[in-house]
């Protein structure tokens, strides 16, 4: 009898792990936003034209091919060599086909006509044969050694033209980028046959399932010589993860990782690239056209006028990524942005003495500067916001210094500003800037356009509201909560204990908002501090929005920052913010 008590609770303990486990699993397979990836099209048909081997390297790598992408004309005429653009080597992973490169290669090719072709990209993709190299990395190495020859072949197809490459630009898919960082290991490797690596969707830190020796080896001896090697190794590197829609390759994975002496090295999630702002999985991170179109605007921006190449100079290739994929200010990149600007010409000057401020513009006919005197709010308030509508890549904000009422040069403040889908902002600490007599506003003249500017000064501790998360063991059972009662147009929330990988929660933000006409949209951000992890939500007030709040990163152990739900919102809007722990994205988080 007592034995069969024991069996009966033993079975209900295993039943009760299982139910666990596929509770996990939902959450990580069906637990994700809805694909908001748009499909990239090609405007002409795609051909794929098979580039001609050394006979002995073609002998050596039987299963192996390499291919240049190209469309209507321009195959055309590259059927006949040599070639004169720029070389970029596309690299498919585990099952992965060569053709995945039409994506990024018919985009470049329509950005290129924009320009008349005053520059172009020649993308060539590698044939690894759709070989499962995840499953079994026996072939790893083979892979990484035809990718050195596909290299020195490419190069001599621009042997003999005035601007001829003398390295190309890697993009990895998954294991393709592995492969990719693997190239440095190779005994008669030349490291400045690259000049930027970038990487999608690929695990760097750890097999997904090291099934076997090989991959584990392969991996150790990339990782070590990366590690030990960082000091040398200069090579500009931006790995891409697809965020938790890619179920396949989670995106702690995919960091590179921080190494003292490599500098050059940069990691995001794709829902925190500027202009992208979606999660992809495992696939789509070769097509989603908004990251493509990021990366191919990346692409031209690296671009030497002198050499017609992408750049050698490292820190100008490390601003382009960041611009284009950290931090974008609503503006084209420039190397070297003037800083004071010209505010001259006949444009009316308005001063603006209130705290908050809005302005509606609608077929201006001429210029306005907007000033904000600062000496006076300096004494009561700690920070200035602004916020505009016109999403345009024009300065919009500058500061005078040391003026009455207004200034015919002025700091050109719009670089500090971030994008966003629905505004470019711009918040400032008043006492960083103690030089700074008065904050201006530019408002251009515009025709058939409208749009909306608004400026308010506050106080931090009206503005940084505190929410501690609820306990791991609570269930979702209870949950936490506060009420944004001003008026304001921007908070940050400070979301307390929240850095561990295992912990998960639901946020539901409420808005409710006074009667008004028009649409209202708020803009909901999951700031991490510590990693380039941040996601956004849209949402039109009044609403009821749910917050998945989750990490592909922990918190370091020397690290003190706090998360942040920053929320770009309505002054005609009142906020509930709360937090309860939710339980299943928890056994997600664990089973992945």
């Amino acid at each position: 009898m007592f034995l069969h008590s024991v069996n009966l609770w033993n079975l209900a303990f295993y039943v009760f792990m299982v139910f666990l486990a596929t509770l996990g699993l939902w959450d990580v397979f069906f637990g994700f936003e809805e694909n908001k990836c748009s499909m990239s099209y090609m405007f002409e048909y795609p051909e794929y034209q098979k580039i001609e081997l050394p006979k002995k390297l073609a002998k050596r790598y039987p299963a192996y091919e390499l291919y240049l992408y190209g469309e209507g004309s321009y195959a055309e005429e590259h059927k006949i060599l040599p070639l004169t653009g720029i070389p970029v080597l596309f690299l498919p992973g585990n099952a992965g086909s060569y053709k995945q490169v039409r994506s990024i290669g018919s985009i470049a090719l329509r950005k290129a006509e924009d320009i008349d072709f005053k520059y172009h990209f020649d993308f060539f993709s590698v044939n690894f044969n759709e070989e499962l190299v995840a499953l079994y990395g026996g072939s790893l190495q083979k892979q990484t050694k035809f990718v050195h020859e596909c290299i020195k072949t490419i190069l001599k197809l621009y042997k003999g033209q005035e601007f001829a490459p003398k390295s190309v630009a890697i993009i990895g898919h998954s294991m393709g980028g592995l492969v990719a960082r693997a190239l440095l290991t190779l005994k008669n490797f030349k490291h400045d046959l690259i000049n930027l690596l970038i990487t999608q969707a690929t695990p760097h830190v750890a097999p997904v399932m090291p099934l076997d020796r090989f991959i584990t080896d392969f991996y150790t001896t990339v990782n070590n010589y990366w590690i030990l090697n960082a000091r040398h190794i200069n090579l500009t590197t931006l790995s891409v993860a697809g965020g938790f829609r890619d179920y396949q390759v989670r995106s702690g994975l995919t960091f590179l990782p921080k190494l003292s002496h490599h500098t050059s090295a940069l990691s995001v999630v794709s829902s925190a690239v500027p202009k992208t702002w979606v999660s992809t999985d495992h696939l789509s991170i070769v097509w989603c056209k908004q990251l493509q179109l990021t990366t191919v605007r990346a692409f031209f921006d690296l671009i030497d006028a002198d050499t017609k190449q992408i750049t050698q100079n490292s820190k100008k290739k490390l601003s382009v990524l960041s611009h284009h994929f950290i931090r974008h200010p609503s503006k084209h990149f420039e190397e070297n942005p003037a800083i004071i600007s010209d505010l001259t010409g006949t444009s009316m000057w308005v001063p603006v003495k209130v705290s908050k401020w809005t302005y509606v513009a609608y077929n201006e006919s001429e210029k306005i500067y907007f000033t904000f005197p600062l000496e006076n709010h300096r004494k009561i308030y700690t920070h200035v916001y602004c916020q505009s509508t016109m999403l345009d890549t024009n300065s919009w904000i500058f500061a005078c210094i040391n003026s009455t009422s207004m200034c015919q040069q002025g700091v050109d403040l719009s670089w500090k500003a971030e994008l966003l889908p629905t505004i470019k902002f711009l918040t400032l600490r008043l006492q960083d800037y103690p030089s700074l007599s008065h904050l201006v506003v530019y408002v251009p003249s515009v025709h058939g356009s409208k749009f909306v500017v608004d400026c308010e000064f506050f106080k931090k501790e009206t503005r940084f509201i505190q929410l501690p998360v609820t306990h791991l063991f609570s269930f979702g059972l209870s949950s936490r909560k506060v009420m944004l009662n001003t008026n304001g147009l921007y908070y940050n929330i400070e979301l307390l204990n929240f850095g561990q990988i295992y912990q998960a929660f639901k946020i539901n933000v409420v808005s409710k908002c006074s009667a008004v006409k028009e649409e209202i949209t708020s803009i909901y951000k999951l700031h991490i501090p510590w990693s380039y992890e941040d996601s956004l939500t849209i949402a039109q007030a009044p609403s009821s929005t749910e917050i998945s709040l989750k990490l592909h990163i922990a918190q370091p152990e020397n690290d003190s920052h706090v998360a942040l739900l920053k929320m770009y919102t309505s002054s005609d809007c009142r906020y509930e913010v709360t937090i309860k722990t939710s339980f299943s994205q928890i056994l997600g988080q664990v089973v992945a």
